[in-house]
Order: C-alpha cells, then structure tokens, then sequence
C-alpha cells in the first residue's frame, strides 16, 4: 500500500493493556519473569476510586496491567469473563481526532469519542474504536506530553528491578475469532482501517491428523503493525483456536510476539526465570537444515532450547512459543528474531501444532 495515500497512518504499536485479577502480582510477574521495568503507576493514590494500573516497559514494548478496585466495573466484569487478558491494542498515531473520523465513518463502532486529557507534563489525545470480541483500539497522539506514560499517572520507581531479556518490540499480535468470522475481520481491517492482506494460510497448511485452522495476516500501510486473524477449521478434535474461544468466553486477542535480536540469549534467560515453552520433538532438528539451508545459530543450541526456524524468500526467522501465561489456556507468549524474513513460520506449523496438541492431551480438552 502507498503510505502517502494512507487515511489511517500508524506509527507503531503504543501500548497493550491487560485487564487482570490482580495488577499488582501481575506486575511483579512480569519483572520477574520477562525483564521488564517499572514505568508508571495510577491507582488511590492518584485519585482513582475504581482501578488501579502498573504500566511496564522493555525496549518499545509497553504492557499495563490494570484490575478493579469494585465488583461491577467494567474491568472486573472483563476479568470475570475472559480470565487475564487483553482488552486495549493501543496504536501510536499523530492525529487520533482523525484517526477516529476516518475508522468511524467507514463502519467502525465508536469506543469513545476523541477526547484530551492534561497535567504537567504535556496533553494527550485519545479516542477509541471497537474490534473483534470486547477487544478495543485506542489511538493515542503523545506529541504534545513529556510524562512518564499519559496524564493521571506517575513515575513508578520501585527498588525492585529485574535486568531486561532483550525483548525490543511488538512484532505482530494473533486474534483469535469465531467459526466462519475471519473474512468478517479481515474485511474489517482492510475497510475501516486501510489493512493490506499480508498472507493467508488455510487448513492444509495449518493442520494436522487432528485439529485445523485457518489465518489471514492483516498490515497497515508502513507494515508496524501486523495482525493476523485465526479461526477454526473443521477437524477430527477440538482445535487449540477452538479451546481458546470456549476459555476465553469469545474472540480475543490470542498471543503477542515479541523481537528480540538474540533469541537464544533472551530464551535461555526466560527459561532461567521460569517461563515454560513449547517443545517440538528432537527429530525436528534432523531434517530442519535440509529445509531451511545455512543458518548462523549453532543447531545443538536451538534444539537444545526447543527453538524452531524458517525461511522465505528474504532471509529465514526463528521463534519459539510459551506455554499459557495464564490457568486458562488462554494467552501465551511468542519469541521471534527476524534475519530478514517477513513471514509467520508457515514450516513450523504442522511441528508446533502437534507440540499444543499434546498440551491440550494433558489439560484433557483436545
């Protein structure tokens, strides 16, 4: 797409909010188990009656945690019904008045109106649409503040800090949505918001004896933002996509990858700290080199890791997946380090899908 021509123009992923049980523990899992750094914090101190929110930051990465602090709010009925989980997708644009114009007059539902809030530091502006399931995007135009995140929150400076894994920036987030709904969403993102299809993916590319999906990945103009979209497909046993919409309550945002320019450093300091990955079996790693051709990484260390590679046309990647974050097998976690590959790992599909399924076998809900 010519970017000149783009009525929705992103500069990059702002912020990812998660609705929680418990910001604070959420918070301090997050230090500790990935590495990132305390920010900002708003909450009763602040002036806030009905919520409180830690916001943590690792490269370019922005993660807030946010629960209720009453038992009717919209956060906790969020919580209530999703478990922890993504509510806000927030994108970083120059002009969120008319990022909200544009998206609201092609057909998006209006989160809220644009609106400005200030204090000391500067002004934000922000305005919000809705998206797939009760997963919201909220513009926000920063150019105008100096603050240590947005207006009603202050620095956060606990004594508790963790070094960071080297984990730089949101490289793609994966939604999950309902049977026969992915084309509803891809249209979507390509109607209101100006999304280019990047690929798409059907269920002989993304299947295996027993369970199938189907997955459309959706890019903005300038490409910062990439989703793609997943839904079920027809198979013998209940797909992970599946056992995602019944535990999630609905559509939602499924997993969040994030870059890193060292995938074995960053996951063996993950390990380290007690986050659990998906294993693929050792003979993965026999044949893998005949796929994919001459790769820097020493092999013996990524198959130690359980670290999985693939190439396109312009290079090759590497990632890895954890284990849900969460006691419903929700939201998970995706690693990737990018040697000039623009693709998703199709090659890994058929290995990592028969990885979940034995998760699901143990969890009892394949």
């Amino acid at each position: 797409m010519n970017t000149t021509t783009d009525f929705l123009p992103l500069n990059g992923t702002d912020y990812v909010e998660f609705y929680v049980g418990n910001a604070k523990q959420a918070a301090y899992y997050y230090q500790t188990a990935f590495g990132f750094q305390p920010l900002a914090y708003a909450g009763l101190e602040t002036g806030l009656k009905d919520r409180t929110s830690y916001v943590l930051a690792q490269g370019k990465i922005r993660f807030v945690f946010t629960s209720s602090l009453v038992a009717d709010s919209p956060v906790a009925q969020h919580a209530m019904k999703h478990g922890d989980g993504i509510k806000v997708v927030a994108l970083w644009v120059d002009d969120a008045r008319k990022s909200w114009e544009e998206t609201t007059k092609r057909g998006a539902k209006s989160y809220f109106e644009p609106k400005t809030d200030k204090d000391e530091n500067g002004e934000v502006v922000t305005s919000g649409i809705h998206t797939y399931g009760d997963t919201v995007h909220v513009f926000v135009e920063r150019s105008r503040y100096n603050g240590p995140f947005l207006p009603g929150f202050t620095a956060w400076n606990p004594e508790y800090r963790t070094p960071e894994t080297g984990l730089k920036y949101v490289d793609h987030m994966v939604g999950n949505v309902g049977w026969n709904e992915m084309n509803k969403w891809v249209e979507f993102y390509a109607n209101v918001m100006g999304f280019s299809q990047l690929v798409s993916f059907d269920d002989k590319d993304i299947s295996t004896e027993y369970t199938a999906l189907m997955s459309k990945v959706m890019t903005n103009g300038n490409g910062r933002i990439k989703f793609p979209i997943n839904e079920p497909a027809e198979g013998k046993k209940r797909s992970q996509v599946e056992e995602y919409l019944d535990f999630y309550g609905g559509s939602g945002v499924q997993h969040v990858a994030m870059a890193t320019d060292d995938i074995i450093a960053t996951v063996r300091d993950l390990r380290s700290r007690g986050i659990e990955f998906l294993t693929v079996p050792g003979s993965y790693y026999d044949t893998v080199l005949n796929r994919v051709g001459t790769i820097d990484e020493e092999l013996l260390s990524l198959k130690e890791l359980g670290i999985l590679v693939d190439r396109d046309d312009e290079g090759y990647l590497l990632q890895i997946f954890t284990r849900p974050v969460e006691d419903r097998p929700t939201v998970f976690y995706e690693i990737i380090q990018r040697k000039g590959a623009k693709s998703f790992g199709k090659g890994n599909f058929k290995a990592l899908f028969e990885a979940i399924e034995l998760e699901q076998i143990r969890r009892g809900t394949l």
